[in-house]
């Protein structure tokens, strides 16, 4: 996905406030061996593209000044109440270092699973997301799930999903979670889904 930077030559609240007033966002790009820079955005090219998951999980083509480099969303900030972005964080890629990323989880497959059809139980996804570490190239936009295979009683875990070549799930030291049915409630972790009776 590309978007467009432009330099920023002024910082601080007053500045960024008129910044705000016409149009733009202020963002930060950091990372690598290059120092951070001061950028703006089109605020409403940036807040269309903040509703795209891509923009939140893959490697970005930033056009900066007539190069264009590559980049990581890493944080931004919304308005308490307004529909407004009012400052965005970017982080430089380099190819050859390993980079920490969550990557979203797409299912499939539900209305297939014999948890749905004859069991009648609802699918409740308890986790959307897992952090994988892997180079930007490895980096996929997401990973699929299929839970045609899931069955009333039994969990989906972590090591149940096959992971794109490169990528290497991040726990932070915890055990893969587990569960079972408990109380009518048939509990998948993966990612976790749950289905309930």
């Amino acid at each position: 996905m590309k978007f467009v930077a432009f330099e920023r030559s002024k910082q601080g609240t007053g500045a960024s406030r008129r910044l705000r007033n016409s149009g733009r966002t202020p963002g930060i790009v950091y990372g690598s061996t290059s120092a951070p820079q001061l950028i703006e955005l089109d605020h409403n090219a940036l807040w269309h593209a903040l509703k795209k998951e891509a923009f939140h999980a893959s490697i970005l083509e930033m056009e900066f000044n007539g190069q264009t480099s590559q980049v990581l969303l890493r944080d931004y900030q919304m308005h308490p109440y307004k529909q407004l972005v009012q400052h965005i964080d970017f982080q430089r890629v380099d190819a050859n270092t390993t980079l920490h990323m969550k990557v979203p989880l797409h299912f499939s497959g539900e209305e297939e699973s014999e948890a749905v059809k004859t069991d009648k139980c609802t699918i409740n996804h308890v986790v959307t997301e897992i952090e994988v570490a892997c180079l930007p190239a490895n980096l996929p936009e997401f990973i699929a799930v299929d839970l045609k295979g899931l069955t009333k009683g039994n969990s989906l875990h972590l090591n149940d999903i096959t992971l794109p070549t490169g990528c290497k799930p991040v726990t932070h030291g915890k055990k893969e979670p587990r569960s079972g049915v408990r109380g009518g409630v048939c509990r998948r972790s993966c990612g976790r889904s749950h289905s309930t009776c």
